[in-house]
């Protein structure tokens, strides 16, 4: 399938795991992408992966923690690629389980800055740039199964998560009437470097299903979602979780 042929995409956090497999998926139906990271040597390896497969496709290092660098690969794609159409905010990072009467403020703020003071920017300057070209476009944010339930552990990602869910809503109804479409995916725990080893076998045993998620069954749920096969869906959150949250 080629559902994407003649569009631009945006996906951050994008040099591997969940990210990587989106970018894939979308080039693969025919999207130019930009993979956008905020470590560039593995971005541009997967650019040149890309190429090779004659996809258009840009490397662009960004710290989505920063509106200006946010600002300015939105403006990059479009100058370089074309007018956007799909933006993936999927940069998160995680964080140390540090008891709560114990933990830093600092910590805190890094993960709210990474993971929903970035979703927040993805989603300004994605569609400020949608409705300059006469609106029309989808904004996928990438949650998580903690933005429906908590983790013994992790209160600024599950906070952050959670505000995810609660952007989205907020967003898709202000920009409905541009035509402008937001939706968010939440995944379980899904097997990329992050979620390995110990971690990985500590966590199996959560999802009903019995494994952890792939990547590449996460930018499934994310292509059908950017595709007008979901020109009806908006403001809404997708689990994709294994059973995870059902119990």
């Amino acid at each position: 399938m080629k559902r994407f042929e003649g569009k631009i995409a945006i996906v951050t956090g994008a040099a591997s795991g969940i990210g990587a497999a989106i970018a894939r998926r979308l080039a693969g139906e025919g999207a130019a992408v930009a993979v956008s990271d905020v470590h560039a040597d593995p971005a541009a390896a997967l650019v040149a992966e890309l190429r090779k497969g004659n996809h258009r496709a840009i490397a662009v290092e960004t710290d989505v923690s920063r509106e200006d660098a946010v600002r300015d690969l939105v403006d990059r794609t479009v100058a370089e690629l074309g007018p956007l159409d799909i933006m993936v905010n999927n940069a998160g990072i995680g964080e140390e389980p540090t008891p709560i009467d114990e933990r830093t403020a600092e910590a805190w703020h890094r993960v709210i800055r990474v993971n929903l003071d970035g979703v927040f920017y993805g989603v300004k300057h994605a569609a400020r740039v949608m409705k300059a070209r006469g609106g029309g476009g989808v904004i996928v944010n990438m949650a998580s199964i903690l933005g429906v339930v908590g983790f013994n552990g992790a209160p600024a990602y599950t906070a952050a998560k959670h505000g995810i869910l609660g952007l989205t809503k907020a967003v898709a109804l202000e920009l409905a009437p541009a035509g402008i479409r937001v939706v968010a995916v939440d995944p379980a725990f899904i097997r990329t470097p992050l979620i390995s080893g110990s971690l990985a076998e500590a966590v199996l045993p959560l999802h009903p299903i019995g494994r952890l998620g792939e990547p590449d069954e996460v930018a499934g749920l994310v292509a059908y979602l950017a595709s007008a096969e979901a020109a009806f869906v908006t403001g809404a959150s997708y689990l994709i979780d294994g059973g995870y949250t059902a119990q």
